[in-house]
């Protein structure tokens, strides 16, 4: 029996099975709102077969969008064009569906990265000033970012809140808060960003407070039914930015605070990161988060195949995977690890046929006899 295809539980959520599609930012919309190319992209993929489908990071303002090409849930222009998406999701598909909220900080007001990446200043046509917990530039030669004083705070909370209640009211399953890759939470976890001398900064009890208050006040606008979790980078990769003492210690807070799961991934808030790249680079990472706290972790990061998958899940060092690229790559990537690991999933009855000669389709109600 395939440990990667049994039921997970997060939270009141239940997934089929622990292959998780990753948020992947498409950088393919305007002002925000989602239309043609997400009904496209993300109705394939919720034919995947996988056991939940997760939103890209979606703005909860628009200062807060990575690019002006980013998704956004701030304007009931945005809540109508996912909504519209959604719609059309659940007409063809069972899969849950979470979304990430996020704000990207000072690493917001950028160009695409099929188009360099590069920050565009304030001054430059399409460009915005970036707000930060200290006035310190992501990158050299950035135009550095506004340092948020209790003001922009409260605001920045109501942000996430009311991009929760929109994401309920369009019958958004989870929500995954964004605290990784150096977007605006990471820079409030990170020594290396972080340099206030208030209460939101100093040791990581301080520099996780604002953090928690994001999510507290997601999950207080959110159903209690619905799991909320987080995405965090448990390592900088630097030397001096975070350690994985600091993670294990904001996780036990976000327990307390009622976190459904811990989704695992590294870097992001630095240009000076030094990533030891590899097959399955972070899921170290994610063990060391599952030994230390008692939550569902997803391991992220180089899982590519279907034996390695399996290997994370069975040896007990995750609960679940999320693929990005390679679900990319490979949209029916679920497909075809059931049927390598001998396992079923959920496929579209027009496609049961699809499997080639010598394979066994995988799909859960699939009749032999019906080749």
């Amino acid at each position: 029996m395939s440990r990667l295809f049994e039921p997970l539980a997060l939270g009141e959520l239940t997934l089929e099975n622990r292959v998780i599609v990753a948020p992947m930012c498409q950088y393919a919309v305007a002002d925000g709102t989602a239309a043609d190319w997400h009904m496209v992209h993300l109705g394939h993929l919720a034919l995947s077969g996988a056991g939940l489908l997760t939103l890209e990071a979606t703005a909860v303002s628009a200062e807060g969008r990575i690019s002006p090409r980013d998704l956004g849930l701030y304007s009931d222009a945005n809540e109508a064009g996912l909504a519209r998406v959604l719609t059309a999701i659940r007409s063809i598909s069972p899969i849950p569906v979470a979304i990430q909220l996020g704000h990207a900080g000072r690493k917001a007001s950028s160009r695409s990265p099929f188009e360099g990446g590069a920050q565009i200043r304030p001054d430059e046509e399409g460009g915005w000033l970036t707000v930060a917990p200290s006035a310190i530039p992501h990158a050299a030669g950035d135009a550095p970012p506004e340092a948020l004083d209790e003001a922009g705070m409260e605001r920045v909370k109501v942000d996430f809140a009311t991009a929760a209640e929109r994401s309920a009211r369009i019958g958004i399953d989870a929500i995954e808060l964004h605290m990784a890759h150096g977007y605006l939470l990471h820079q409030f976890l990170s020594p290396l960003s972080n340099r206030r001398d208030d209460a939101y900064g100093g040791a990581i009890e301080g520099r996780m407070r604002f953090p928690v208050e994001i999510f507290e006040a997601v999950r207080a606008a959110f159903p209690v039914d619905r799991p909320i979790w987080v995405r965090v980078s448990a390592s900088d990769w630097v030397e001096g930015g975070l350690s994985i003492e600091d993670i294990l210690t904001l996780c036990r807070a976000l327990k307390a605070a009622g976190c459904a799961a811990v989704h695992v991934s590294s870097g992001g808030v630095s240009t000076e990161q030094k990533i030891p790249l590899g097959p399955g680079y972070q899921v170290h990472l994610a063990k060391a988060v599952k030994d230390a706290v008692e939550l569902p972790v997803i391991a992220v990061g180089l899982i590519t195949k279907p034996e390695q998958a399996e290997a994370i899940i069975a040896s007990g060092e995750a609960d679940a995977i999320a693929l990005a690229r390679a679900m990319l790559w490979n949209p029916r990537w679920p497909w075809h690890a059931a049927a390598a690991l001998g396992a079923t999933v959920r496929g579209p009855k027009q496609y049961w046929r699809s499997a080639p000669a010598g394979v066994a389709p995988p799909f859960e109600g699939f009749a032999h006899g019906q080749r």
